[in-house]
């Protein structure tokens, strides 16, 4: 069954260019994973220290397997400080 992946990042002002340089590390990286259908990346518009990732997964097992990369784990490094709170991940399907 595909997953769909909606994930909200809100990074601290001080923090957003080497937030965002570090997303923009796990597309180029994520989109080279067999399990990826879809990874994009948007910044807001009125918040500019928010990021929104929309990713489309072929099965669960793939996304278990994106997320123990070495790109995904340095991404977790940043969680406690340099984001304002923990990213707001929802699992959906189609329906």
């Amino acid at each position: 069954m595909k997953i769909y992946l909606i994930a909200v990042i809100k990074a601290k002002e001080e923090y957003r260019e080497e937030v965002q340089e570090t997303l923009q590390n796990m597309v180029r990286e994520t989109v080279k994973e067999e399990a990826n259908e879809q990874y994009t990346l948007h910044q807001g518009i009125e918040d500019r220290n928010q990021f929104v990732f929309y990713e489309i997964w072929k099965s669960g097992d793939g996304l278990a397997r994106h997320n123990e990369q070495p790109y995904i784990r340095a991404f977790g490094d940043l969680i406690s400080e340099k984001l304002q709170e923990p990213p707001q991940i929802y699992l959906t399907q189609i329906i």
